[in-house]
């Protein structure tokens, strides 16, 4: 038996050796390195290294729920909604490189929401219009959802430089402490932009120049068939003209009759902004100016034709164009501007945290760069922030004159003021303000009323100055705004708010009355407006409510 052991153990080793032999002959396989994520703190919490590179990056991003009522007169179309909501959701990429002329960065943020509901301002025409929203189609859906998709930044900046899709470098204030946005006052957030920012000296004074795409801060020039009004048929507009070659005609006389012009304006060069900047313990200050082309497109085949679908006749008598040969040159180039100042004042003694902003905006033909616009849609001659409102305000940039073809510039200005207060660190409020107006070339009203000659409804211009139908149109009136509002906010975590802001939004026309299309019933005439068929106002106002709850990471 044990020699029988000891023969079995002999074999084994043998075996053992042997194999050890024939493995040590066999090539060895290296493991493959292990790349680690390494945290990379030149830039703030959060970046790591790109393995194998010497770029950090930051993934970050938000998700948000608004909610939101505001009242409606009215209950036809998309005006019957009084309830909306919105879902959102933000990717940000944040990669910089360390390069011998200072940090290489490039930033991209993506956003995507599902509007529902057409209360102002939580479905958004200003963004439909601009390609950046989608909207739904079918019975119950048509005009209440809308899908948006926004490449929302873009950039890179190297030595100064900024280039790609970024906020307007015009804007300071900016609705930092709004849910809604509802203030008047210059909030671009994505444009495409090419610009060099320097600092002068060491103090925190800095100037930048930038050129800035055009797209984006057009505010129309008015345009009878866009401006038509859905309410009223629009006795004296332009709807039934053949407008194959463009979509905003807009009514010349040429000697013998009308012709139409093209003012949907085209990209020709780039809008200029400067600015100076100061920033500092106390907080910021900045002024900006901004100028810009307005521009026009060629004569349209054919005349302007009239409600009834002929050729609109020449009467000058009146009009103070008597006698006048007319034109056949296509209008010329304007240029609208517009400054802006504002102030960041950081106030710790009151609360760590709290701060109070002022801005003031004036400008020609550049109502965006102001800010006077409704916040639930701009590029348009009229839009409103009111569901079922009595009427719509005018805000297009100009107008063209349609006896010198010339286009004339309407101006406007703002005025802002925004605090954010810290009850505690967990519970904040902000209390905002705003007041604009807007005022059309003088004589722009009567020398576009002139054109036609209708009386009746007062969806366009209806008869000529003097009548009745006339005084209390709101095509092209003078007309004002003013915003005030509040919040409160509950943050219980880091990155957490749960809020809700409330505000009151009025409208109104700066003289004199006009239609209220929510209360009126039959032709606008001396008549019906005594026996109160057809009622007039001077303002319209509304509120709004909207909670939201927001998780940035």
């Amino acid at each position: 038996m044990k020699l029988l052991k000891s023969s079995l153990l002999a074999s084994a080793a043998g075996f053992a050796a042997v194999a050890g032999a024939q493995a040590a002959d066999l090539p060895v396989k290296k493991a493959a390195p292990i790349e680690y994520v390494r945290v990379c703190s030149a830039y703030g919490a959060g970046f790591f290294y790109i393995p194998g590179t010497d770029t950090c990056i930051r993934l970050s991003g938000r998700a948000r729920i608004d909610v939101g009522y505001q009242p409606t007169d009215s209950r036809s179309g998309s005006n019957g909604d009084t309830t909306g909501y919105i879902g959102l959701a933000r990717i940000n990429v944040d990669a910089r490189t360390q390069t011998a002329y200072g940090t290489l960065r490039a930033f991209v943020r993506l956003q995507f929401a599902s509007r529902t509901g057409a209360t102002g301002g939580l479905r958004s025409g200003t963004q439909e219009r601009i390609g950046n929203a989608f909207g739904a189609t079918g019975q119950d859906q048509n005009g209440r959802a809308q899908q948006f998709v926004n490449t929302d930044k873009a950039f890179i900046q190297f030595a100064g430089l900024t280039a790609g899709r970024a906020s307007s470098f015009f804007d300071f204030y900016a609705h930092d402490f709004e849910f809604a946005g509802a203030t008047a006052n210059s909030d671009l957030q994505s444009t495409n932009l090419l610009a060099y920012t320097s600092k002068l000296g060491g103090s925190g004074l800095s100037a930048t120049i930038s050129l800035e795409d055009p797209t984006f801060r057009r505010n129309t020039i008015y345009s009878q068939v866009f401006g038509a009004n859905t309410t009223f048929t629009p006795a004296g507009s332009q709807v039934g003209i053949n407008v194959a070659n463009t979509g905003a005609p807009s009514p010349i006389f040429t000697g013998n009759g009308f012709s139409n012009v093209d003012v949907a304006q085209r990209n020709r060069m780039p809008d200029f902004v400067g600015v100076l900047r100061y920033d500092a313990a106390w907080g910021s200050a900045q002024i900006s100016a901004a100028v810009k082309e307005l521009n026009t497109g060629n004569f349209i085949s054919g005349a302007a034709l009239g409600p009834n679908g002929t050729a609109l006749a020449p009467n000058l008598a009146g009009t103070g164009f008597a006698g006048l040969a007319g034109t056949l040159q296509r209008p010329a180039s304007e240029y609208g501007w517009a400054v802006q100042a504002g102030a960041k004042i950081n106030m710790p003694f009151i609360a760590p945290g709290d701060t109070l902003y002022l801005q003031g905006a004036y400008g020609e033909g550049a109502t965006l760069y102001t800010g006077y616009s409704s916040y639930n849609g701009s590029y348009a001659s009229r839009a409103s922030t009111i569901n079922g409102a009595a009427f719509d305000p005018y805000m297009s940039d100009a107008t063209l004159n349609p006896f010198t073809g010339k286009i004339e510039l309407s101006t406007s200005f703002t005025v802002v003021g925004s605090f954010l207060h810290y009850w505690a660190p967990e519970w904040r409020s902000a209390v905002f303000a705003s007041y604009g107006e807007l005022n059309f070339a003088r004589g722009a009203r009567a020398a576009n009323a002139a054109v036609f000659q209708s009386t009746g409804s007062t969806g366009q211009f209806t008869g000529v100055p003097g009548q009745v139908s006339f005084n209390v149109s709101p095509v092209l009136r003078d007309n004002y705004q003013i915003v005030a509002g509040a919040s409160i906010i509950w943050s219980p975590v880091k990155d957490l708010d749960i809020g809700l802001e409330g505000f009151y939004t009025k409208v109104g026309v700066q003289n004199g009355r006009v239609v209220d299309m929510t209360r009126s019933n039959g032709a606008v005439t001396a008549a019906n407006i005594a026996n109160g068929s057809v009622r007039t106002v001077t303002a319209d106002d509304t509120f709004q409510l909207r909670a939201r709850v927001q998780r940035d990471f």
